[in-house]
């Protein structure tokens, strides 16, 4: 790959390159860069996944293009959200260190509109906006696009994807006939092309391989586990990789905010980004996001729009998005700047086939993955709670209460006290009633699809008693001495359950309910075998009766 000097830029241009630290161009900045500065003016598309280095493709030529002793603006930069146009800003800023006149101005909405006015009416060559923001500006006469040579495009089909078409045609019809449009995007839907014909003539075109990037830099898995267990089997990755750090697509507002407050109350450093936050707000987050004092960024697709961070290690799916265009999106924003990355789909049985389709699709294997069982984070899990502890700051309340109680602990040495402590700590580390295997098969997952390690029981026990299925569960570990996770199958019905222990664990538990009652009634537990599920054909011999409400009543008629 040539270096930056053979593309056509000039010497101001290189030596900022220089001080900056670039030294090999992307592919698509060795491809764009020769065309956009040896065919000028000409319209160009350029398409390529994000992180590729589309602003520089576009952004060096402009340093060249533009003439900066000319106080007026010259090239428009659309961006589809306020974070990817300030970002784009810097960028060109950054770039633009040897042309001492060329200032560039960037507006968007949630910002007060009077300072940037106030900002344009400086000399500014270059402006990057957002399509709404830029409408209102144009709409109070606080810029002019009649002397516009350059539009860029930037993230076209994100643009189009959050209901931009019809400002972008209007902005359009501002510009004068004689410019050259710059089309960047990911994908090229029909809308795409539908800009192109309107707005560009024969233009030059060049198409990274999008296919040989996600392979090379994105090693793409997937866990299959319940919809109610995606988030115990997410906090285990984060348990065993405290150094991950990467963004969680979700759904929904609501589905974010949930899940981030679930992780946050849980010691994880974990928020949420999505549209009902205020742009303050919004901005807040990035900030702690960009420090690295946020480890997880729980994300709606439209609220990820323009985040651009190199260094992150994973990208998470809660659910895989319904358009699956949208997936080489959200993958894109790891495995940058030549560092690997990590695409993790958390998927239901019922989604299995989202994943044949990607694959069909990007042209990319995903390599299927196993939930970490309980077993092998609850040292890591230790080490994380010994850790926050080591970090907590003591007060005069603690000193006061450590006063009262430490003769309670004379008879103790160190080593007693702090395996004490682990021990006591154990049980509330691993979540209480989480279950040991959160890994499913298509039709369930292996522990409860084998259906021989398990004794199934009768409790007389229903939802009239006001029980869920986990307070079922909970309460039958506790009288029975069994640990939730060694439990199966349970089905809660009206007045009955019925429910799994694994046959390891349930010497004769039955019996731990004798004398135990619930408001007030005796409480029942058998066990049913096996052999009276079976078909009637398949049955020797009489089986043992158990009990139940419909056999109760069956014996009652054979009385009368």
């Amino acid at each position: 790959m040539s270096n930056f000097s053979k593309l056509g830029l000039s010497p101001n241009t290189i030596d900022v390159l220089d001080q900056l630290g670039f030294e090999q161009p992307t592919q698509v900045q060795e491809q764009a860069i020769p065309l956009l500065l040896q065919n000028a003016p000409c319209d160009f598309i350029g398409l390529a996944q994000t992180g590729t280095g589309k602003t520089a493709a576009f952004g060096l030529p402009l340093m060249d293009l533009i003439d900066s002793d000319q106080p007026y603006t010259q090239a428009l930069i659309m961006s589809p959200t306020r974070e990817l146009g300030q970002q784009t800003a810097k960028q060109l800023e950054d770039f633009s260190l040897n042309h001492k006149n060329l200032n560039v101005e960037v507006v968007y909405g949630g910002a007060a509109i009077l300072n940037q006015i106030k900002a344009l009416r400086r000399p500014t060559q270059i402006v990057v906006a957002t399509p709404g923001r830029l409408l209102d500006l144009i709409k109070r006469k606080a810029v002019k696009l009649d002397n516009i040579r350059y539009v860029v495009l930037d993230e076209a089909d994100e643009m189009l994807n959050m209901g931009f078409k019809d400002a972008i045609d209007e902005i359009l019809s501002y510009t004068p006939d004689f410019k050259a449009t710059w089309l960047f995007s990911a994908t090229m839907p029909p809308e795409i092309r539908k800009i192109v014909k309107k707005y560009m003539s024969h233009p030059k075109e060049v198409t990274i391989n999008r296919e040989e990037k996600s392979n090379r830099d994105i090693f793409h898995k997937y866990v299959m586990t319940k919809t109610v267990n995606k988030l115990p089997a997410l906090r285990r990755f984060l348990d065993l990789q405290p150094e991950m750090r990467g963004v969680m697509f979700c759904r929904t507002r609501r589905e974010t905010q949930q899940i981030a407050e679930e992780l946050s109350s849980q010691g994880y450093n974990a928020e949420a980004l999505h549209g009902e936050l205020s742009q303050q707000q919004r901005d807040n987050v990035m900030k702690r996001f960009k420090s690295k004092s946020i480890q997880l960024l729980v994300a709606t697709d439209v609220a990820a729009r323009g985040i651009d961070v190199d260094d992150l290690t994973h990208v998470l799916h809660h659910t895989l998005p319904d358009q699956l265009e949208s997936y080489t999106h959200r993958s894109g924003r790891t495995g940058r700047a030549g560092k690997k990355g990590i695409s993790l789909a958390f998927i239901n049985p019922r989604e299995g086939r989202k994943i044949t389709e990607l694959e069909k699709k990007i042209k990319v294997k995903f390599e299927h993955i196993e939930v970490p069982g309980v077993g092998s984070i609850t040292e890591q899990r230790v080490k994380n709670w010994v850790e926050a502890i080591v970090k907590t700051e003591t007060n005069q309340k603690a000193n006061e209460i450590f006063k009262a109680v430490e003769s309670e602990f004379d008879h103790l040495s160190k080593s007693d006290i702090l395996k004490k402590l682990i021990a006591s700590q154990i049980e509330n580390l691993v979540k209480g009633g989480e279950e040991s295997n959160l890994n499913e098969k298509v039709g369930g997952s292996p522990e409860k699809r084998d259906k021989g390690r398990f004794n199934r029981y009768f409790i007389n026990i229903g939802s009239i008693d006001g029980m869920s299925k986990k307070e079922l569960i909970s309460y039958v570990s506790e009288i029975t001495r069994v640990d939730a996770k060694f439990f199966g199958d349970l089905s809660l019905q009206k007045n009955c359950s019925y429910f799994e222990i694994d046959k390891r664990y349930d010497n004769d538990i039955s019996s731990r309910f004798r004398n135990v009652h619930l408001d007030g009634r005796s409480i029942r537990m058998n066990r049913e075998d096996r052999s009276d599920r079976e078909p009637k054909s398949k049955k020797k011999g009489r089986p043992e009766r158990k009990f139940s409400k419909k056999d109760h009543r069956r014996s009652k008629r054979r009385k009368r």
